[in-house]
């Protein structure tokens, strides 16, 4: 669908592009974070969005930077030769409609992208997270006590109350040990009745798929952890298995990953900044928001998630994140 603007809009896409312009003769790379991609708005969740968002969004930074393959922007990226306003396209997780709904417009647009895949959600997994919102939003339950799990009650009469118990539970759930959380969310399943879709993430044959189309693949590990609240074998055990479950998949070598929820310190740390190098990776990416150069860690690269429904919105945070060259790090 072709992005459609009005008068007011396109000023205001002329002013962001002229704003760009001042990053001309700056060597910065851009990397953007999706998760899922729709084939229609649900109105859920603000790093989910729907292909027309997503395809507008293409067009956009297709005709305002430009955009490269990760691998090679991360060689221009080391030998400080980017190009003015590079950008890099990047999905997490590993969620099947970025094979049937992302993956048709990106060749339609030529545009090239990399996604890391979380191994253990493949051919019918659901990761925790979205055990969480499928029980809450599918239910037909209006109240669901959680009060024995030193939990609040939820409320579910609305899509608005839908919406908080949502959110309250995955930030309620998110730092728990592995195990608790684990035994957590299959309560609040089975208190759901809901039964959970076993094609929500690709499968094999799909991440297959992404590869023979020319785009790239890297490990985000097997279970998605938090690496910070396992310890450090398992932590290292869930990347090496990613990396190589991927590889006899794909039959090449997976040299990109993503630290799962990607924060400096909180998510992960120092030590998984050092398994990357050992492992035989070639660069790892955190969601730390800002730009990459020339001096930035190759192994805890910034990325930033472009949410914004509106197109000038969207071409102002692009501008405003060229300006954050300094981003949080782990060490």
């Amino acid at each position: 669908m072709k992005l459609k603007s009005s008068p007011v809009m396109r000023r205001s896409l002329q002013w962001v592009a002229q704003g760009l312009s001042q990053f001309a003769s700056q060597k910065r790379l851009a990397i953007l974070i999706y998760h899922r991609v729709l084939a229609e708005p649900t109105g859920r969740g603000a790093s989910i969005i729907d292909a027309s968002t997503f395809r507008w969004q293409m067009d956009l930074i297709r005709e305002h930077f430009n955009v490269l393959p990760f691998s090679e922007a991360l060689e221009l990226l080391q030998n400080n030769s980017l190009p003015p306003r590079a950008v890099a396209v990047t999905f997490d997780d590993g969620y099947a409609d970025n094979a049937t709904v992302a993956l048709p417009i990106l060749q339609e647009l030529q545009i090239p992208a990399t996604f890391f895949i979380a191994t253990g959600f493949l051919d019918g997994g659901c990761m925790w997270n979205d055990q969480v919102s499928e029980s809450i939003y599918h239910t037909d339950q209006r109240d669901i006590s959680l009060t024995d799990l030193r939990l609040q009650n939820l409320s579910l009469h609305s899509m608005a109350d839908r919406d908080q118990a949502t959110h309250y539970l995955l930030k309620q759930l998110k730092y728990r040990s592995f195990e608790q959380r684990q035994q957590l969310v299959a309560e609040v399943v089975k208190r759901s009745g809901v039964s959970l879709p076993k094609d929500l993430m690709m499968t094999s044959s799909q991440v297959k798929q992404l590869h023979q189309a020319g785009m790239e693949v890297g490990a985000h590990t097997c279970n998605h952890p938090i690496l910070q609240k396992v310890n450090k074998q398992q932590a290292e055990k869930e990347i090496a298995d990613s990396k190589q479950q991927l590889e006899a998949i794909i039959g090449e070598p997976v040299t990109l990953f993503a630290y799962p929820n990607g924060r400096p310190k909180q998510d992960y740390g120092i030590d998984h900044v050092k398994m990357m190098r050992r492992l035989g990776f070639k660069a790892a990416v955190t969601t730390a928001w800002g730009v990459a150069t020339a001096h930035s860690d190759i192994y805890q690269l910034p990325r930033f998630m472009p949410w914004d429904k509106q197109p000038d919105k969207f071409m102002a945070r692009l501008v405003f994140q060229y300006r954050r060259t300094h981003p949080e790090l782990a060490a």
